[in-house]
């Protein structure tokens, strides 16, 4: 049981990866669950403390997530269509087949939602750059919580 709790652990792992850059599963929130799975083995001892610290960091994490963003658009002017522009380019972008679509999809949206939003090009330039910024920090913040919660999995398991 104990092989398959692991197995199926270290799926929520991966998958909290994936989920960093998705704006459909949280991340760090999946990969905690794969550690919360690890504890239910009889093999590995876990820290109830550990376990309760790394939820309130994936918790801050899930809130950050929708902050930054917002953060980064209002910072340099942007509209909540750049910030919904920003979330469908980055779908649009992963399905793309184009290299860099993750990249280049986010922005492209921003930049269109906030041309819908103005007609002054500069300025939905500046906003939708804004969004990006906003959008890429998130991203990467919760990449990097996921990698940790990834490395603090491989620990517990050698």
């Amino acid at each position: 049981m104990d092989i398959f709790l692991i197995f199926v652990a270290s799926l929520f792992m991966v998958l909290g990866i994936i989920g960093s850059f998705l704006p459909i599963l949280p991340g760090p929130l999946t990969s905690w669950v794969g550690l919360l799975i690890v504890h239910f083995t009889e093999g590995i001892p876990m820290n109830t403390s550990f376990l309760v610290i790394t939820l309130i960091t994936a918790l801050l994490i899930w809130v950050l997530d929708y902050i930054i963003p917002a953060i980064g658009t209002k910072r340099f002017g942007g509209s909540r269509l750049g910030m919904i522009g920003t979330t469908l380019g980055l779908i649009i972008g992963l399905f793309a087949p184009i290299p860099g679509g993750i990249i280049i999809g986010p922005f492209l949206g921003a930049l269109v939602g906030e041309l819908i939003n103005r007609n002054d090009s500069k300025i939905a330039f500046k906003a939708a750059f804004g969004s990006f910024i906003g959008f890429l920090t998130s991203t990467f913040i919760k990449f990097i919580v996921a990698i940790i919660y990834l490395g603090l999995f491989i620990a517990i398991l050698v």
